[in-house]
């Protein structure tokens, strides 16, 4: 029998959130090496995520927004602290989109088989297990350029905003050199 869940915290072994239209359950989780039914539509567990990350959704959304020229199908940092990076498929809002996970993207694929106008392009995993998807490849490859550039436009941000220690030291003694009369 399949263990449904009340509720599900994404960890760094969370691959993709697929919505489900099923009566017990409103998404199917994949991680490493396992598959989870939850409760939760996708939209409702990446949101209680960022909370607990230290921002609403619409704050990330709006911060990646104002960094970039993104206004549809926002990637989204959810613990950017753990490189954890996810991106829709579809408008957020929509029943059909799925969430992708940067970090476990291993190639994506044209589909050349007889299934290609079903499913045209496919996500392989490093972990090896592959996702058929309907989005076109073009889509799917604009999407994962796209949350690249978060991920490098929201470290940059943070590494500017937060110098580090060596460079608040550097500061200080430059200053204490130069503020002698």
């Amino acid at each position: 029998m399949t263990e449904i869940l009340n509720d599900y915290r994404i960890t760094p072994s969370t691959i993709a959130l697929l919505p489900a239209r099923h009566f017990d359950y409103d998404n199917i989780v994949l991680e490493e090496g396992r598959e989870l039914y939850v409760r939760k539509t996708p939209l409702q567990i990446i949101k209680r995520a960022c909370l607990e990350a230290g921002s609403s959704y619409d704050g990330r959304r709006q911060y990646i927004m104002y960094q970039t020229s993104f206004r549809h199908k926002v990637p989204i940092p959810i613990y950017p602290d753990q490189q954890i990076y996810a991106f829709p498929t579809h408008s957020p809002n929509d029943f059909n989109c799925q969430w992708i996970f940067y970090p476990h993207i291993d190639s994506l694929i044209s589909n050349h088989t007889a299934s290609k106008k079903i499913h045209p392009s496919i996500i392989r995993f490093r972990n090896g297990a592959e996702l058929p998807l309907k989005e076109s490849f073009y889509l799917l490859e604009k999407q994962i350029q796209r949350t690249a550039i978060c991920m490098l436009r929201y470290q940059s941000a943070i590494q500017n905003q937060f110098p580090s220690k060596n460079d608040r030291n550097e500061r200080t003694i430059h200053n204490e050199l130069y503020s002698r009369d």
